[in-house]
């Protein structure tokens, strides 16, 4: 080895190595087109660092024959990242926010929710279809949802429909609805589809009045360990402070009702002028009962700022060190406050029945 080459060794062993953080997906295009954009986020916010994606898959990405209602499992799209982050293998995940239980388990925290696309829903026609909406769909259509929520919501609204389950990834389910003859039209989040560049097959967007959205739907999540301050650091700087707040509030509707996949729940949250309105509501499995109330909060936007650590940061699965505590708790007492609201007029018996038949089916 010449003497240049024992320097350049020498210096390569000597300078500090960039240090690597690890960061967990699911393997679908989507999921790695979101992780791709937090990371391209963190890479430009921290140059001096290096981000490595680990792909793997999940329950929900296995189990593809069945509703997702029906699997009866909390953390279908999280256990198996959760798992990895326990065991250190990663160092933060990034998930749909929508998938997140609104209690996570002992130990991890989401650290950043990153600003909100769309939240809407959207109707992907088959081609066939080009050019029609849900209202002028021929009678007896059947349209694809893998949701309870969209389901009992558009029965509802266009009763003229046929609803069924469809599964898989987006990929999965346009190429269902293109391929075979078996759906007119699939309802998809208009988040996903824009972020796979496919806005060109959107016919229509659902607006909250024909179909309010899922809690957190539009926003993605950066799911840490609840003890790793370095990483709650880095990732905090991620969080928009009027989706955080919006998503607070729709959380912990959500948790105070003990809705999830297997009840339809459904939420609209809007920011104006220092209120944060938060229509939320629950529909029976077929939508032929519902109740929904609107309600609203003071709220001031925050400028993010730097707050004493608290003892228990968490609101609902969230920790944002950064946005004042004030801002997070009034948005956390408009969502329990709407759901006391509901379940005062009897939300409960609508969400126990729809569990019930969605159990026995």
């Amino acid at each position: 080895m010449s003497s240049n080459d024992n320097a350049a060794a020498a210096a390569e062993e000597n300078s500090p190595k960039m240090r690597v953080i690890r960061v967990g997906t699911r393997k679908s295009q989507l999921a790695r087109i979101q992780t791709d954009s937090v990371v391209a986020t963190l890479k430009a916010l921290y140059p001096g660092l290096q981000f490595d994606i680990i792909a793997m898959s999940t329950t929900g990405d296995k189990i593809l024959d069945t509703a997702l209602s029906k699997i009866g499992e909390k953390s279908l799209f999280t256990k198996e990242l959760e798992h990895a982050l326990e065991k250190n293998e990663v160092d933060l995940v990034v998930h749909s926010l929508k998938d997140l239980p609104t209690v996570l388990p002992p130990g991890f925290t989401i650290g950043a929710i990153c600003k909100r696309e769309n939240p809407c829903d959207a109707v992907v026609f088959h081609p066939r279809f080009v050019g029609k909406t849900l209202e002028t769909l021929p009678e007896k259509s059947v349209v694809g949802t893998s949701s309870l929520r969209r389901a009992a919501q558009l029965q509802r609204k266009f009763p003229h429909l046929e609803f069924k389950s469809i599964r898989g990834n987006l990929n999965t389910r346009l190429r269902k609805l293109d391929e075979q003859q078996e759906f007119s039209a699939i309802i998809l989040a208009a988040a996903g589809l824009q972020r796979m560049g496919w806005q060109n097959r959107v016919g229509q967007i659902l607006h909250p009045e024909e179909c309010m959205y899922a809690v957190g739907q539009g926003a993605l999540g950066v799911e840490v360990r609840a003890k790793d301050q370095d990483i709650l650091d880095l990732v905090g700087i991620l969080h928009d402070p009027e989706t955080l707040l919006c998503c607070i509030a729709e959380r912990a509707f959500l948790r105070h009702l003990e809705g999830g996949c297997s009840v339809p729940v459904a939420v609209h949250t809007a920011m104006k002028d220092g209120q944060l309105y938060l229509t939320g509501g629950v529909w029976s499995l077929d939508g032929s009962d519902s109740m929904q109330e609107t309600m609203q909060a003071t709220i001031a936007v925050p400028a993010q700022h730097e707050d004493g650590p608290e003892d228990d940061p968490q609101l609902v699965g969230i920790t944002a060190q950064n946005i004042p505590r004030v801002a997070q708790l009034a948005a956390e007492n408009l969502g329990i406050s709407l759901a006391n609201l509901l379940l005062n007029k009897g939300a409960k018996n609508i969400l126990d029945v729809a569990r019930q038949l969605n159990d026995a089916h």
